[in-house]
Order: C-alpha cells, then structure tokens, then sequence
C-alpha cells in the first residue's frame, strides 16, 4: 500500500446552524481543498458522511457536494454508520488512495438537527439503536449509556466526582477551542447541582445535540511532493463491528468493538498504547470515555476513571486526552464527529491550537464509536 496522509483539514463552528448541511458540508470542503494547498479538479473521489440528511428532506448529498465544488463528475457514496460514519468514510478513502484508486480523496460530515425540537431530535438518534427491540421499548441513548454506566459503577465503585472530572476537563479544553459548541468551564459544584438525565448519568455527563461540518483530505504522499501543512501519516485506519443489542452481550463494561478496532489499529500501525501521545475519544456521555481508555488498552479495567479524576488525562497530564473538548463539550454533530476528531489532530500538529496544545503531539489516535459499539473506527496518524 502507497503512504497515505492527510494533508488539508476544516471545520466549521458546531452548535446551531443557520446553513443546511449541505452548504456547511461544501464549504469545509473547498476550505480543506485549499488549505491541503490542491483544487476540487485534483480530487479523484469524495467520501461524505450524513446519517439524517432526511431531516431536511434530502438524501444522496454526495452529488450535490461536488455540484457544489465544480466537480460533478468525480464519484462520490455517502456512508451511514450512525455516529462513527465520518470515521468510516475516512477509512474508505484511506482504502482508495492507498490503494491506488484516486491520488486524493475528501472526506467531509455534516449534520444539522438543530432546526427540530428535542423529541425529534432524539428520536432521529434513537433509530441508530436497534429500533424493534430498544427503541420501541422507550431505550433511548441516555437510557443506555446509563445502564453501561450502571453496570461499571457496581463493579467498580466509582463516584459521581470521577465522572465529574470528565466532563470538567473536556469543558475547560472546549473553552479554548473555537470550533466548540459550549466554549465555557464548570466547575464540581455545577455538575453535582446539574439534573439526573437517566441516572447515574446528570446533564453535564451527556453531549449536546449539535450540527456542524468537517472535512478532510486524504492523499498518497508520492501526490503530495511539497505539502503545504504538516501531513498526518495515516499509520492506521481499523474497523470493527459487534453485537448491536445490549440484551445480547456477555456483560456490560466495555465495547467490545473499540477493543477489536484497537487491537487491529495497533497491528498495523507496528505500536502499542504506550506510543501515543494523545488521543481523542467518543465521549457521548463521560462513562465511555472511562470505556474507551480501557478498552483501547491505555488503562486497566476499572482504573480509567479515578485516573482521569487524578489529572492523568488532563490536557497537561501524562496521556491528554480530548484536547478539543471532545462530543461531551465541543459537541455532537453525529456525521461531522469522526473526521472532527481528526481535524483536532491535524491542528495540533500543525501549531493551530493556541492555548490548547498538548505538550506531545508525534502520535495520535482517533477513536469514534456508532451507537453504543454496534460499529466503532480506529485511527492511529504521526508525524512524517
């Protein structure tokens, strides 16, 4: 396979958006395209995430996105893999390009929910779930989630502080990311004071519904003679499935997609969790990312979360971790997230993080999940 890196990366503010996901979608697009330092007629094909596109009553974006680039002819597939469909189309143009197929490929998520009410909203997320037998039966995200939560507190006996101290720290590093949806710190007092949503899950331990666009380009490096940015080496991009329906599982206290995507990730790439320098995680709720740090191998089972009360994976500590703010704080735009994180990735590397920077950024792992592990993306990227 031909060395493959992403050279060019843009995001728009998540939050409300007043734009369609479609023109949020083409405009990251032609910002990456320009800022890879390449123009949409170099582009050999586009990957586009939009899992509720039929929530503006428009399906097949993908075409629409290279209307919009001037490039109608380049093929293009829109992918859905609920919340790891970003994630997905980066591996399918990682595929493509170091396959030979195209010298460069776009990967670009965009979402707008933001323009229906909560119950819609929530019911758009829901259907990601296995709607005959959760869905109908009133198990939404929260509901979810707070069972896994529910489960790895029985276990291993960890305190609302803990994941308190999640959500405190993805605050304080969305607070200095101008990409974030809630751009403000919390304090203990504030989250402890906050509602139960499902217990033992409180607001602040929950993402925020958000819209939002990111886009990436992804190119061979022979394609690639004088990069205008720092590329992020593309070491590896895994894929992993598991069963969908928590009824069905052997237990409860982790992913065990995130565990096989990791395993797979770290194969390829030639390394282990000890070489990373930062990561960023799926964090719809503060029990995964305690799940995620376990599962992807960076703590022992039920250490992640007094760890992360310890500062460990505090922006300066020992392993930062969501130096963006992650979903919990820089927000949840469903389709946009995957290539967010990645986005994330390529601004520290290149020096567009002020006041944010991890004090490592060499190597790096992106972690993005689809529902509650029915799907999960690894992606492990370096410096050239």
């Amino acid at each position: 396979m031909r060395e493959t890196w992403v050279v060019g990366a843009a995001s728009n503010r998540y939050g409300k958006m007043t734009e369609t996901a479609r023109e949020a979608a083409t405009r990251v697009a032609l910002e990456a395209i320009r800022d890879a330092g390449l123009e949409p007629k170099q582009i050999g094909h586009t990957f586009v995430a939009n899992c509720f596109g039929l929530a503006e009553h428009q399906a097949h974006v993908g075409p629409l996105i290279n209307n919009g680039l001037g490039i109608p002819e380049v093929p293009s597939v829109t992918l859905e893999s609920a919340c790891s469909s970003s994630s997905a189309a980066l591996h399918e143009a990682f595929v493509h390009v170091a396959g030979g197929f195209a010298d460069a490929a776009l990967v670009v998520g965009a979402e707008r929910l933001g323009h229906l009410d909560t119950l819609a909203a929530t019911s758009y997320f829901a259907i990601a779930a296995d709607y005959a037998f959760e869905t109908k039966n009133g198990a939404t995200f929260p509901g979810l989630y707070a069972t896994l939560a529910s489960a790895y507190r029985d276990v291993y006996k960890t305190t609302p502080e803990m994941l308190g101290s999640i959500a405190i720290k993805n605050h304080a590093n969305a607070a200095r990311n101008p990409h974030a949806h809630f751009q403000k710190e919390i304090s203990m007092e504030t989250y402890l004071a906050s509602p139960l949503i499902a217990s033992p899950l409180r607001l602040y331990d929950c993402c925020p519904f958000s819209d939002g666009a990111a886009a990436l380009v992804v190119a061979a490096k022979e394609a690639m003679p004088r990069p205008t940015n720092e590329p992020l080496v593309v070491r590896a991009s895994a894929r992993a499935g598991a069963v969908t329906d928590m009824q069905d599982r052997p237990d409860l206290l982790g992913l065990p997609s995130t565990r096989a995507a990791a395993a797979a990730a770290f194969r390829q790439a030639r390394m282990t969790p000890k070489e990373i320098d930062f990561l960023e995680v799926h964090d719809c709720f503060t029990i995964a990312e305690v799940l995620a740090l376990e599962d992807l191998g960076f703590f022992p089972k039920g250490t992640a979360a007094k760890e992360s009360a310890d500062g460990v994976t505090a922006r300066d500590g020992r392993l930062p971790v969501n130096p963006s703010g992650g979903l919990k704080a820089k927000g949840h735009p469903v389709s946009a997230t995957g290539a967010g994180q990645v986005v994330e990735v390529f601004e520290q590397v290149n020096g567009r993080a002020p006041g944010r920077e991890v004090p490592r950024s060499g190597t790096a792992l992106t972690h993005n999940v689809g529902a509650t592990g029915g799907s999960c993306s690894v992606h492990i990227f370096s410096r050239r």
